[in-house]
């Protein structure tokens, strides 16, 4: 008789301000609802100190989350699924994020990345500030691993009040934090990238061994 393990979800994320890293553990609240082991986990920080103290906010989010741990390849080769968080900028995934990924051509090479889940989630300044050309740029990299990309679409009613945006989590920043209607959205997001990863993870050898 098979025996179905749960799923083992990473969440990657880039958070300048702290509304990502928010969004990351409403994420993980959702894989864990579902049983999943999870890891949240950030990707190393690039700006110089003069650019971090220049906007309010983001030198204090570093010293809040200077617990969480930074993002090895190894949390990849780990996961059976993975759920990645970037800023936009200028319509583009961060710096940061990026540079993480730019590292994974091993694990790529090695089909370590390909047949296992993957979404995405994003925020910025104003509702039309490159939120879904940044998930869409991003989602390019997921392509090219070979990982199944599992949209949000509009497959559950705490989509619409977030912002209604079918290739994964959105939402526009404010000074009052991560939106309620976008933390619900997240934990919707978590539980259905658990579901889908123990799937998948059920049935990778043979998905694999068929070429």
């Amino acid at each position: 008789m098979e025996v179905c393990r749960l799923a083992k979800i990473a969440i990657v994320y880039y958070s300048s301000t702290g509304h990502h890293y928010a969004l990351g553990k409403a994420i993980e609240e959702g894989a864990r609802a579902e049983g999943a082991e999870t890891r949240l986990r950030k990707v190393r920080e690039l700006a110089p100190d003069a650019a971090i103290d220049s906007r309010p906010g983001w030198r204090e989010n570093l010293e809040a989350t200077s617990h969480v741990e930074e993002a090895a390849l190894a949390d990849l080769e780990w996961a059976d699924g993975f759920v990645f968080g970037t800023p936009t900028r200028f319509g583009l995934p961060s710096a940061q994020l990026k540079q993480f990924l730019d590292q994974t051509g091993g694990l790529w090479a090695q089909g370590k990345l390909q047949d296992k889940p993957v979404s995405m989630f994003c925020g910025a300044g104003n509702p039309h500030g490159g939120q879904e050309a940044t998930l869409l740029t991003l989602a390019t990299v997921f392509y090219h691993w070979g990982s199944v990309i599992v949209p949000t679409g509009y497959t559950d009613p705490s989509l619409k009040p977030a912002g209604g945006n079918p290739y994964g989590v959105s939402f526009t920043a404010s000074k009052d934090g991560l939106p309620a209607e976008a933390a619900e959205a997240g934990r919707y997001l978590g539980r259905r990238i658990a579901r889908f990863a123990e799937a998948l993870a059920a049935a990778r050898e043979r998905i694999q061994g068929r070429g």
